[in-house]
């Protein structure tokens, strides 16, 4: 299982949750017990390059995506590439995935997309 948390930072779990998960600076991995992994650029159009958001998280192998908001397409594109959506309004990395371990977050649907 690998978590990815969309973040405007590099400081581990002490990193702050982006506001929407497309326009992040970073994205950062973790494995099922919360450790950091990997903390990755966002490289996707909404970084100034090239694809979506979705693809670079499915391109680093996440299955499970933690974040603040996200929109509708994007939750279709998660799904489709067997990512699940968990949103939160959380402030750090470690406040986000202790909320997730506990059953505390709610799974994203299309109402939830902003």
């Amino acid at each position: 299982m690998k978590i990815v948390v969309p973040t405007n930072d590099d400081k581990g779990l002490d990193s702050n949750v982006a506001e929407h998960f497309g326009r992040c600076a970073t994205y950062t991995f973790l494995n099922e017990n919360g450790e950091v992994i990997e903390v990755a650029p966002n490289t996707s159009e909404h970084g100034g390059e090239s694809g979506l958001p979705p693809e670079l998280m499915r391109d680093h192998g996440a299955n499970i995506l933690l974040c603040k908001g996200i929109g509708s397409r994007a939750i279709g594109l998660c799904k489709e590439f067997g990512i699940d959506v968990y949103v939160c309004p959380s402030v750090s990395v470690k406040d986000i995935f202790e909320k997730w371990k506990k059953g505390e977050l709610k799974k994203a649907s299309m109402e939830d997309s902003c």
